[in-house]
């Protein structure tokens, strides 16, 4: 049987992602967002690899203080690793679960390669000074009527916008 290769339909899409929102505030106290996840998934590495050290260092004692509240049992670890095995999933059930890099005709896989680490590392980066990342910001900002939600999505798309310019011979 040939599986489906279309995607979900955007506002169907967009009304499940705001009803997750509201279940995520409901349970949890919280919005939306990944990049709590990766700095979870640091600190109790550091933890386990140095506990003395983690207890000492002032990034790394807050959130060490108790096992109770230990980083690895956080929500978003958990909501991270939700979203890896949905998307699996769904590529599965849709027919496109397959290895490959997406590219334009005129970038090598190296190359495309180097610029998407380049582009995550600034990603990691920036969530860490922005205190969060872009969907933490924007889904969970607008999602409590914040004005920074709404300026983060202005940045955000405007940023893009100016930004691919720059990038544009590497697609076409």
């Amino acid at each position: 049987m040939e599986r489906s290769k279309t995607y979900m339909n955007s506002y169907l899409a967009g009304m499940l992602i705001g009803l997750f929102m509201i279940a995520a505030y409901y349970f949890s106290g919280e919005g939306l967002g990944a990049s709590g996840a990766l700095k979870s998934v640091v600190v109790a590495t550091v933890d386990v690899v140095n506990h003395d050290y983690a207890k000492e260092a002032s990034f790394f004692a807050a959130r060490v203080q108790n096992e109770e509240n230990s980083p690895a049992k956080s929500w978003l670890i958990f909501e991270v690793l939700g979203v890896i095995a949905g998307a699996i999933i769904s590529a599965a059930f849709a027919g496109r679960l397959k290895m490959e890099i997406i590219k334009g005709p005129n970038i090598t896989n190296k190359k495309r390669l180097i610029f998407a680490l380049i582009g995550g590392l600034l990603f990691g980066v920036g969530s860490q000074l922005g205190r969060g990342c872009t969907s933490g910001m924007v889904m969970s900002g607008m999602g409590v009527l914040s004005l920074s939600g709404f300026i983060g999505l202005m940045a955000i798309f405007g940023g893009g916008y100016v930004l691919a310019y720059f990038f544009r011979k590497l697609w076409i």
